[in-house]
């Protein structure tokens, strides 16, 4: 974990890929917040016990930047930002298949458009702005910025638009992965960049993580 800021009210981190945000079953151990609450004890209970300052989630295999909170009043304000995604902005580089399967079509740098559907068992709206930055042979770096927050948003939107993640077990393409020089050892993507309304101050406020190496990616 990379601590990228602090105050008060919440703190801003770098979350390695690999590791869980929480404890859950089977994960008891080396969570994100065990860290944070070790570096601020008073963030232990905020919000619940088995979630300290937890506001919003990333994926175990996702880097990148998250906030949590410090105090029950900033755990509130951003819990009611996440959950209406008014003031939220969120940005994501992913590293996906530049040829769609079972096509020619590839992705071409510059291509850009707005994927927005019913995800999820319960049909829950999602909407995603995309935009392919590069293209290196097999692969493409594809920006996402999201309005929603949907469980495996960005993974499933990738899929329907046929140019799924490099390394996702669950919505990618195996035979794919398989063929590319260097292998994926997790699902290639990363929330590059986080904005949102201090909890305390009302103003905005907008922190960045750099992409990891393997974001920039040669296939």
């Amino acid at each position: 974990m990379t601590l990228l800021f602090e105050d008060e009210s919440i703190l801003v981190v770098d979350k390695p890929a690999g590791q869980i945000v929480h404890p859950a079953p089977g994960h008891e151990t080396g969570a994100l917040t065990d860290e944070l609450v070790a570096h601020c004890p008073t963030m232990r209970g905020i919000g619940s016990v088995s979630r300290p300052g937890v506001v919003h989630r990333l994926d175990q295999d996702t880097s990148g930047v998250m906030v949590f909170a410090k105090t029950q009043e900033a755990y509130l304000n951003l819990r009611r930002q996440f959950e209406s995604h008014k003031g939220i902005r969120k940005t994501y580089l992913a590293v996906c298949h530049a040829t769609a399967a079972g096509t020619r079509h590839s992705c071409r740098v510059g291509d850009k458009g707005t994927l927005d559907s019913l995800i999820g068992r319960d049909h829950l709206r999602a909407i995603s702005h995309y935009e392919v930055l590069g293209c290196q042979g097999p692969v493409a770096l594809v920006r996402f910025d999201i309005e929603t927050g949907r469980m495996h948003q960005i993974r499933i939107h990738a899929k329907e638009l046929g140019h799924p993640l490099v390394g996702d077990p669950l919505y990618g393409d195996a035979a794919a992965d398989r063929r590319l020089r260097r292998k994926p050892n997790r699902t290639l993507l990363h929330a590059v960049e986080l904005s949102f309304l201090h909890p305390k101050t009302g103003r905005r406020v907008t922190f960045a993580a750099p992409p990891p190496s393997d974001i920039v990616y040669v296939g």
